[in-house]
């Protein structure tokens, strides 16, 4: 049994190396439009969230913290060879770029937050989430990925399935990680060349949300990328790839 990340790795192994974080309930497909292009000029390393993808479920249980997570990421860079590193990652996949930024600024070179916050709203959504999900499973939840997702009409049948074929237990670990996740009182520590991107439709993380992190980590940059919603790499890939 490993105790590491599934991942994908892309490019030339001497080229600048990127890791790129998933959204909760995807796998690392959801950089699919955009990971070929990147790994021209990086080595683009893609990881799947525990119980999501290829990921073992049991690498994360109850109580798990965003720092855990940043944990196991660190991990897979040492296993790799990787010391400092370009990080991009949407929704819960940047919480842990913003922790790492934060914690440990020695290994992140630049970040990328992508659909992201510093908060998610408060613990009490995400607490219900995961009670719901460790009795029901995800089927249900399933069921509703799009409408959180995407702008009306698009999809992604890929990452929906991975969404439903996803480990109930690790995803609901990943729920508490999200309700007990707050940096805002850390975030203008951060030191590393920042760039925000919004979903201008995203009604999980508003641009409101990435605007905050735009007046407080200093010198960052903030893009809006209109038609997007929550998961912007595959819906709007080219604008995410410009930016």
């Amino acid at each position: 049994m490993t105790n590491l990340l599934n991942h994908l790795s892309e490019g030339p192994a001497s080229a600048p190396p990127l890791l790129l974080g998933p959204s909760l309930g995807t796998s690392y497909a959801l950089w699919d439009a955009v990971a070929p292009e990147l790994s021209a000029a990086h080595r683009v390393i893609r990881w799947d969230l525990p119980g999501h993808g290829g990921s073992p479920a049991d690498l994360i249980g109850p109580g798990a913290t965003v720092a855990d997570l940043a944990e196991l990421v660190l991990a897979l860079a040492d296993s790799l060879g990787v010391e400092r590193f370009a990080y991009a990652g949407v929704s819960l996949g940047g919480a842990v770029g913003l922790h790492l930024a934060v914690h440990r600024p020695e290994r992140v070179s630049s970040l990328a937050v992508v659909c992201s916050s510093a908060h998610f709203n408060g613990a009490k959504p995400w607490q219900e989430r995961a009670a719901r999900v460790r009795e029901e499973g995800l089927a249900r939840l399933a069921e509703s990925a799009d409408a959180r997702w995407f702008t009306p009409g698009f999809t992604v049948p890929r990452l929906v399935r991975d969404h439903r074929d996803a480990d109930p237990e690790a995803y609901a670990a990943c729920c508490d990680a999200l309700a007990a996740f707050d940096l805002r009182d850390r975030v203008g520590e951060i030191s590393a060349p920042t760039l925000l991107i919004a979903g201008r439709e995203d009604p999980a993380t508003p641009p409101a949300h990435l605007r905050e992190l735009a007046d407080a980590v200093p010198g960052a940059t903030l893009t809006e990328i209109p038609g997007a919603s929550h998961l912007a790499p595959a819906e709007r890939p080219e604008a995410v790839l410009t930016a």
